[in-house]
């Protein structure tokens, strides 16, 4: 019996998923999906080939995972096209999303050493004769759910950290876009040959919640919160660590001495950009009094200048379309005004770009996570206001902020993991840096130093060298070696400076 098809939306027919275009229905691809069993022998699998993989060391690790960043930038306008045909959106946001991603490819592997190599650590005067190791172990295998919205980037990070600490990876892709996920899994398949170090099963949310209880020594995860916290119920049943990056509502802040202009752009960047379906979007903007005005207007002219169906690709999840719509609707119903697009901005599979201003703080438009093409504008009298507003959410996730003089001191005062100055989104590109939120947005961190930490396990070892002279974890010490031992805290501790 064939399942009717609704542009987008995953269907699985004879254990197949069949994936589509949202905007056009054109068949993207199909792969099988597996079952719980099938869950748990990639697993299986995966143990086995994480310790061949973990055998090659840090150098011949480094030396695969360069040669798959090549591969795919040689390729890159391959995945490109592919990531348009799945999701609809532009070839060039493919493109520049895999740009984005080789970064964390190229960064991981090269810093994996110099961070999780063993170190000695410095000795304790009062344990003088031992010496202190510290070294990172790798979990073994790391489950990997990714999303639609970015399925190259995203799934990149905690992958390109997994295997470079070591570890196998079993990835679940979003349903979504399960062919972009699977490119990724056979071009690596393509440089690393000899196991199946990198995996991917795929199929609805049982199949997450059966990675989550597979076995796997750790889950990292990318999607909504309301999903992140069915992930860590599963994954809580077996005491299985996880890394959560889940929803946002992004807030930009416009101090008065801003480039306005630069904001507006920024604005209209960070807000649009993947028709509003990116986690890390502004979906929120607080401008100060005295500019308030000319903001509105350039970012109404940019973001008016945008074109659906073309710089504006489809929503991908068609009940997404109806979130949306019941915000705008919400929000001018509560006496907000659309002075760009509105209610009849919805034209599914579309919606067209909208900036609403004079937004209640109690409308979902406000307080929830929209994932459109939709920006609010505030006008707050000062720099304080627009911080109060701006952490008024669950969400943690990232921010941004125009200004000159306090711009970065209003960044930190952000209740965020991330916040770009004078640009948004800027801090999913470093490499170097590390990418996660608070509250509702989740815990943990994938790039950077913190990113490679997350998939592996410190462990502490000492060393006895010589003979205590001080004895304290025997029952032979004697009261005179007591009086000594506490003789000694006091001179090295007992002062308050």
């Amino acid at each position: 019996m064939t399942a009717t098809r609704v542009p987008g939306v995953p269907v699985i027919e004879d254990g197949v998923l069949i994936s589509t275009n949202p905007a056009t229905g054109e068949e993207a691809g199909r792969v099988p999906v597996a079952s719980e069993k099938d869950v748990a022998a990639a697993v299986e699998r995966a143990r086995e080939a994480g310790a061949w993989w973990l055998a090659l060391g840090y150098e011949g690790r480094k030396d695969r995972l360069l040669r798959w960043r090549s591969l795919i930038v040689q390729r890159i306008e391959e995945l490109g096209r592919l990531t348009s045909l799945e999701t609809g959106k532009p070839e060039t946001d493919g493109i520049m999303e895999t740009v984005a991603a080789v970064e964390h490819l190229d960064w991981a592997p090269r810093n994996a050493k110099r961070v999780l190599g063993p170190r000695r650590v410095r000795t304790r005067i009062l344990l003088a004769e031992h010496s202190g190791h510290l070294e990172y172990q790798p979990y073994g295998v790391i489950g990997v759910i990714g999303p639609w919205n970015y399925p190259i980037v995203t799934p990149i990070g905690p992958i390109s950290g997994a295997l470079a600490t070591g570890n196998a990876v079993v990835f679940k892709p979003s349903e979504y876009t399960p062919i972009v996920g699977q490119w990724l899994v056979d071009t690596f398949a393509e440089v690393v040959p000899e196991q199946p170090v990198l995996q991917a099963v795929h199929g609805l949310g049982d199949v997450g919640a059966a990675l989550c209880r597979s076995g796997a020594d750790k889950i990292a995860f990318t999607g909504s919160t309301a999903t992140a916290k069915k992930v860590m119920a599963a994954c809580a049943e077996n005491l299985v660590p996880v890394v959560i990056e889940a929803g946002g509502k992004d807030a930009l802040i416009v101090d008065a001495d801003a480039d306005v202009s630069a904001a507006a752009e920024a604005a209209v960047w960070g807000g649009m950009t993947n028709a509003g379906q990116t986690c890390i979007g502004i979906e929120r903007v607080y401008a100060v009094a005295p500019i308030y005005d000319r903001l509105v207007k350039e970012i109404v002219a940019k973001a008016g200048k945008l074109r659906t169906g073309e710089e504006i690709g489809p929503i991908t999840m068609p009940r997404q379309i109806d979130i949306i719509r019941e915000h705008i609707d919400d929000a001018l119903a509560k006496g907000g005004t659309a002075v760009l697009g509105g209610v009849d901005a919805v034209q599914p599979p579309y919606v067209a770009p909208t900036v609403l201003v004079d937004v209640p703080a109690d409308s979902t438009e406000i307080r929830d996570e929209t994932f459109g093409p939709t920006l609010t504008i505030t006008k707050v009298a000062d720099a304080d206001e627009a911080i109060r507003l701006a952490n008024d959410t669950p969400y943690g996730l990232g921010g941004a902020v125009f200004g000159k003089r306090n711009a970065v001191r209003i960044a930190r005062r952000l209740r965020s993991g991330m916040v770009s100055v004078n640009s948004t989104l800027t801090f999913v590109g470093m490499g170097n840096l590390p990418f996660g939120g608070v509250g509702d947005s989740g815990f943990g961190r994938i790039h950077g130093e913190d990113g490679l930490r997350e998939f592996a396990r410190p462990k502490a070892i000492t060393v006895r060298r010589a003979r205590s002279l001080l004895p304290s974890t025997t029952f032979e010490r004697t009261p005179a070696q007591v009086k000594q031992i506490v003789k000694a805290v006091r001179m090295l501790y007992g002062r308050r400076s």
